[in-house]
């Protein structure tokens, strides 16, 4: 991806954070109200790094395929960032350390701070000289991202309770992750 591409995917993907911090800082919205579409976008990006790779898997690698993996390290260093961005209007609205700690033992709290802490290790190393350094480690370290939005799923159900949308999330990369099974079963019946 050439550079001026990289800076309009990322002037695009801060579009939504835009809006969501000039309401908290305008006094429009409360930190609380802005949990869940921060939130939400963290999944959604997650979704959108998570997917290109079992769907080119079945469907081969293609001009659209290639172009979406060519970013899908930009869509996940994203969903991190939106989820940072939610644990900011968590912090904001809960307002003091003492009230946070006493929910770390809900199951629905935890599962958040531990996808967030999954997130990190995947967002620190997603460039190319950690690529490099790493070499067989970097793709392994990079998986942590599959539980992470498992426990962000989870995290969403226990909270919100409104089970349609996150399963809605949820379908696509089961769907995806289907598709791939598949694919290897099929060619290794044909071999």
């Amino acid at each position: 991806m050439k550079p001026r591409q990289r800076v309009l995917l990322w002037l695009l993907l801060a579009v939504p954070a835009a809006f969501m911090l000039r309401a908290w800082w305008s006094g429009a919205a409360l930190a609380m109200e802005l949990y869940h579409p921060s939130g939400e976008m963290a999944v959604r990006l997650m979704l959108l790094a998570l997917l290109p790779g079992p769907l080119s898997a079945f469907f081969g690698v293609n001009r659209f395929f290639r172009a979406w993996l060519s970013i899908r390290r930009n869509l996940g260093v994203a969903g991190f960032g939106y989820a940072s961005l939610h644990l900011i209007f968590y912090i904001a609205d809960m307002g003091a350390l003492a009230p946070m700690l006493d929910e770390l033992a809900l199951p629905g709290i935890w599962t958040g701070w531990l996808a967030l802490l999954l997130l990190l290790v995947p967002a620190a190393i997603s460039s190319d000289r950690a690529m490099r350094a790493l070499a067989r480690r970097w793709k392994q370290m990079q998986r942590l991202v599959y539980p992470a939005f498992a426990l962000a799923i989870i995290h969403w159900l226990l909270l919100a309770w409104d089970w349609v949308p996150a399963l809605l999330y949820l379908a696509p990369l089961l769907a995806a992750w289907g598709l791939r099974l598949y694919g290897r079963t099929t060619k290794g019946r044909m071999t």
